[in-house]
């Protein structure tokens, strides 16, 4: 199998007036082409809109571990994708909510209001490193501190602290004017996924329901929880619900509870992610926005 060699540079915003739905945000990319020759010494580097390219590449062992090193001296993300495929040939971006689409962990900053981010905070980052194997566990333990807050904090947090991570918006715009889908599956909250469905036109969405009696969060979760296992069915039925199959979706995530879907699907993104999600993942995105994925894959 023949592969591009793909170099993304960091996230550049391009500010409401600028960008399109399918230009990347990724505008910078300061490598000395010299340095990308050093890397592959073989193959024409193609320069296009801050992307360099450098069409079939062989992969090997010394390559990939060669680019970790150069994406961490240069500060960009360097990948290998398949030279035959293009964006159009995947039919559904499915996305993990906290930490991937959005910048914070939910759950972390609606504790912040009960005073105990601190115990929350080392509950999530345990379970994304994969260090608590049953996230329903972790998930029950957590919620079940918020026990007696008020359900407003959850509006505060909606409204003070989330924010869309890099380049969120410009690659939702760019793969919904493909027609491709889209799937947001969280191990949050529903009160958030379905805002973000109306705010982002999402076409479906799918999380864990905070229970509220009275006002009051109770410290429990309504109905299944979606926990790892979920997640990757979830994939699978709303592919299949579009026509299509796994091999056909984007799976983007961060955490170790994002692995099984991310297993399924014909090309996962690790994105800001945990080092054994990054290990897994066809691409990493350390630098580069989520709208990295729309340079990827060639256009002709």
């Amino acid at each position: 199998m023949a592969h591009d060699l793909v170099i993304l540079g960091p996230h550049a915003p391009t500010g409401p007036a600028s960008g399109s739905a399918t230009q990347s945000a990724d505008a910078r990319l300061c490598v000395p082409q010299a340095a990308i020759r050093a890397l592959v010494p073989n193959g024409a580097i193609e320069m296009s809109q801050g992307v360099a390219r450098v069409r079939g590449v062989v992969d090997t062992p010394a390559l990939r571990a060669a680019m970790e090193v150069f994406g961490q001296v240069h500060g960009v993300d360097a990948v290998l994708v398949d030279s035959a495929r293009r964006l159009t040939d995947f039919k559904l971006v499915a996305m993990d909510m906290d930490s991937t689409l959005i910048t914070i962990e939910c759950i972390d900053e609606i504790a912040d209001y009960c005073g105990l981010k601190a115990e929350v905070s080392a509950i999530t980052e345990a379970a994304m490193r994969g260090e608590i194997k049953d996230f329903n566990e972790s998930l029950t333990r957590r919620v079940a501190l918020l026990k007696g807050l008020d359900a407003s904090a959850l509006e505060k947090v909606y409204e003070t602290r989330l924010q869309l991570s890099p380049g969120a918006q410009t690659m939702l715009r760019g793969v919904q004017a493909l027609g491709i889908r889209t799937l947001l599956v969280s191990g949050g909250f529903t009160f958030f996924t379905e805002r973000l469905k109306t705010r982002l036109n999402l076409d479906v969405t799918r999380a864990n329901t905070l229970e509220i009696v009275d006002g009051k969060l109770t410290g429990r979760v309504l109905g299944e929880i979606v926990n790892a296992e979920v997640k990757a069915r979830t994939v699978a039925e709303v592919a299949a619900q579009f026509g299509a199959t796994p091999a056909q979706a984007i799976v983007m995530g961060d955490g170790s509870n994002d692995l099984q879907m991310m297993a399924i699907a014909g090309l996962s993104v690790a994105f800001r992610a945990k080092p054994v999600v990054r290990e897994k993942a066809s691409v990493a995105f350390n630098y580069a926005g989520l709208d990295g994925v729309l340079s990827l894959f060639a256009k002709d």
